[in-house]
Parts: structure tokens; C-alpha cells; sequence
């Protein structure tokens, strides 16, 4: 049961659910027959609970379960409340185990109970063997379909191999060979299976030195070696080397958008969360912003206590507090465009821990090139609008230090944050702002303590 990506854009099945209303049962039959998939996922979605029930009767065996595995969380639970158990033991059972593992552990108790009451003993048992890896591991999305050779098979020897047991695999692409004791020693590709002699052995046209992933390794490795190798299947082994699963290219790229999803959650300072927006309650919602916003708060009491200190500058020279909110976003913005470009670096593998000495000296060197433009801008700037070139001078001066400041900051902290095994993007724009804006404020007053001598 193969995943097509073929869409069939001509096919009339954009309407499906006035096929539905209008009772049209062969019409809505044959339309479903000759559509995607995917495309029938994305309808469903739209459909009330009971038009819902009809269409998926309407699909085969086969297309049912893969459209099945397309649909959301949601759509699922609703539609396992109507469907009755013969039904869900199909669903069960035909699912890909790596898609029945994790539509198990998104489900309520309840559910559970009732879907591996109506599995199958051994997808019961393989399914329970999958949950028990750690949620970020290799393991965890790993499939333990996959197509087995030996190193003493002819050519033809393993095409009756494929033939047989290829239906019911996640990929028949790439092929694993072991040996008796289920060792990984080599790859095999049906391209190269097409290409060789009949009575060629596998052992002279695999290739040795596989790829492979064991099932503790975190799930960003396995992203990242799938964008490093063009791969569209990764052997997954244990400690002894043993090959237990494969993970392919679809749930890989399910990781890189579920880390992308966190990272992009992290930046704008959020607790990490695996629900859509939509289907996500307000309460949970709140709840997973107001820490990281209680945090932000309490971090800058020290901004509103630098000011406090320095309430009599303000005294002696009004016109200083005009420039304050130019340097504080000035800071931050310098600061997010460092701390961007590293977190994007350390998450694609264009650098690492062992680069922060480049890194420094490459972002220092940036920022004073960017302070003394800016500088000389506010410089220039502050003077024709006030009269006072003194005013302009200290303002200026300030600038140029907390643009240096940022960039070195916003640059380090999620090198720092990658050292202490932390999520780098914990280190992105609120907090690299939280930290510039009371430094900018120090480098501020003290500049103009000496330039001004207030």
C-alpha cells in the first residue's frame, strides 16, 4: 500500500458533498475512485459527522486506510465514535505501523483501548513496541515494514522476495540486506536490482557502509541526514548493529516541520505545542504564552530600575530621553539578526560549537562596520536637529556600543544555549532583547555621565 503524490486535478470530486446529500452513491463512488487520496483528506475535513461516515464508505479497502492516515486528529476521533469495530480492526490493522503508533498516541484512553482491542495480536504487539521509544527518538518514527534481502540471493532470487512480501511494506525502493542474525551490511536500491544480471548476486552489487541511524538517536540527526544525503529511507539498528526499522522520507519530513514549528514557537518566546491553532483551546493557549511573558516582564523591572537610577540625567538634560527608544530598538533588531542567523546555522548544520571563535571575530568585525555608520548617522543627525554636538556626539557614541554589544550577544547566546543542550531558538529575539535593552540603557547614561559630565 504505497502513498501516492499524484494529484488527479480533472477528476469531479470537488463537490463530494452534494453527491452525498443528493444520494448519489455510484456517482460519489466513482469519483472517490479516481481521486487522490489527499485531496479526498482535505474534503472530509469540511464535511459534517454524517456525510463524513458516508464518504468513507464509499472508498476501498485500501484507499480508505491511506486516507485515513491523512486526516487530522480530530477528524479521526470523531469518525472512530461512528465506525464500528470490524471497521476499525481494518483500519487498524492495514495502517503502516509507524502511522498506527502514532494515531494510537494521540488518541484519548478510551479510544486506545477500543483501537488495540480490535488490532490484530501481532500489530498489538509491534504498535506497543514502537510507543515504547522516547517520543524524540529515531524509534519512535520508525517503521519496522521494510523488504529484507540476503547477501547469497540471485537477482531473481530477490525479486520474488520483493514480490512477496512487498505489498504489505512501507517502501519496496530500497532494500536492507542482513544477514542471519539480522546484521545491517549493505543497501540495495531496485534500480540497481533492474540494472544487474539475473543470476548476479546481492552481496556484488549492495552497497557496504550503510547509513543508518540507531533508535536512541534524536529525531533532528535523522532530519539532518536525510537533507545532507538525498535519502528517501533510513536504516534504523540497535547497539549490536541489528537492523529494526526503517524511517522514510515522509516522516522525516514530518520532523523537519515539527522542529520548525517549535523553533519558530520558541523565538517568539511560547511553550512548544504539537495542536493546531485552530483546534487549540484558548485556556491551553494562555496558558503556554503567559510564562515565557511573565519571564520577559520580570527581566525588564531591571530596564525600568537602570532608568530610575539615572532619573536625575534626566533632570539636567531633558532632551536625553527622546533617544532612549531609538537605541532600545536599535539593540534588539541588531541583536535578532545575529541570534537569527545562528540559530538558522546551528539548525541546517552550516555551524557548530568548535566554530564560536570565527563566529565572534566575523560578528564583532560586522558590527563595527554596522556601529559607525549608525553612529555617525545619529551623530550628524542629533546635531543638526538640536544644535548640540554634544548631545549628537553622546548619542552616537551609544549607539555604536550597544550595536557591538548586541551583535556579539545575540550571536553567543544561542552558541551558549547549544553547549548546555538547550534549544538554541530559546535564545532569539525576546530574550537577546530583554538582555540588550538594559545594557544599551548602562552604555547610554554612562556615556553621557562622561561626554556631557552631568
Amino acid at each position: 500500500m504505497e502513498k501516492t503524490g499524484f494529484t488527479n486535478n480533472t477528476s469531479p470530486y470537488s463537490n463530494l458533498a452534494a453527491l452525498i446529500d443528493a444520494g448519489q452513491h455510484r456517482e460519489l463512488r466513482e469519483a472517490t475512485a479516481r481521486a487522490n487520496a489527499i485531496d479526498i483528506a482535505d474534503e472530509m475535513e469540511a464535511l459534517d459527522e454524517r456525510q463524513r461516515v458516508v464518504l468513507f464508505r464509499s472508498l476501498s479497502k485500501d484507499k480508505a486506510t491511506v486516507v485515513f492516515s491523512y486526516l487530522s486528529q480530530e477528524a479521526r476521533e470523531n469518525l472512530i465514535k461512528i465506525l464500528t469495530d470490524p471497521e476499525l480492526a481494518r483500519i487498524i490493522n492495514d495502517l503502516f505501523l509507524d502511522d498506527a503508533a502514532d494515531f494510537v498516541e494521540e488518541m484519548p484512553a478510551d479510544v486506545v483501548k477500543r483501537l488495540l482491542r480490535n488490532a490484530s495480536d501481532d500489530t498489538r504487539k509491534q504498535i506497543n513496541q514502537l510507543l515504547q521509544y522516547h517520543e524524540d527518538s529515531a524509534g519512535s518514527i520508525m517503521t519496522t515494514e521494510y523488504v529484507d534481502l540476503k547477501e547469497e540471493m540471485t537477482v531473481e532470487a530477490a525479486f520474488r522476495r520483493i514480490r512477496e512480501v512487498g505489498m504489505d511494506k512501507e517502501t519496496i525502493y530500497t532494500c536492507y540486506v542482513t544477514d542471519s542474525e539480522r546484521i545491517l551490511n549493505g543497501v540495495v536500491t531496485v534500480r540497481a536490482l533492474l540494472l544487474a544480471r539475473m543470476e548476479d548476486k546481492i552481496g556484488d552489487i549492495m552497497t557496504p557502509n550503510v547509513i543508518c541511524v540507531t533508535t536512541g538517536d534524536d529525531r533532528e540527526r535523522v532530519a539532518e541526514l536525510f537533507r545532507k544525503y538525498d535519502i528517501i529511507a533510513l536504516p534504523v539498528v540497535d547497539a549490536e548493529r541489528r537492523l529494526v526499522g526503517i524511517i522514510t522520507v515522509d516522516d522525516a519530513m514530518d520532523v523537519i516541520q515539527e522542529e520548525n514549528t517549535e523553533d519558530f514557537q520558541l523565538m517568539a518566546a511560547m511553550s512548544p505545542s504539537d495542536d493546531p491553532y485552530l483546534s487549540t483551546r484558548v485556556l491551553v493557549l494562555a496558558r503556554k504564552r503567559i510564562l515565557w511573558l511573565l519571564v520577559l516582564m520580570v527581566s525588564a523591572f531591571f530596564t525600568g530600575g537602570i532608568i530610575t537610577h539615572y532619573e536625575s540625567l534626566f533632570a539636567a538634560f531633558p532632551a536625553l530621553i527622546a533617544a532612549i527608544p531609538m537605541l532600545m530598538d536599535t539593540g534588539g533588531n541588531a541583536g535578532s539578526q545575529s541570534s537569527t542567523l545562528i540559530i538558522r546555522g546551528l539548525a541546517v548544520g552550516e555551524i557548530s560549537l568548535a566554530d564560536w571563535p570565527a563566529i565572534f571575530w566575523k560578528e564583532f568585525r560586522v558590527s563595527l562596520l554596522v556601529g559607525v555608520f549608525l553612529g555617525c548617522i545619529n551623530v550628524v543627525y542629533k546635531w543638526a536637529l538640536s544644535g548640540n554636538f554634544i548631545l549628537g556626539l553622546t548619542v552616537g557614541m551609544a549607539l555604536f556600543v550597544t550595536v557591538v554589544f548586541a551583535k556579539l550577544v545575540g550571536g553567543m547566546l544561542p552558541l551558549l544555549a547549544k553547549a548546555m543542550r538547550l534549544d538554541p531558538a530559546l535564545m532569539a529575539a525576546p530574550i537577546v532583547t530583554t538582555i540588550v535593552d538594559a545594557g544599551c540603557l548602562l552604555f547610554y547614561f554612562r556615556t553621557a555621565e562622561m561626554v556631557m559630565r552631568i
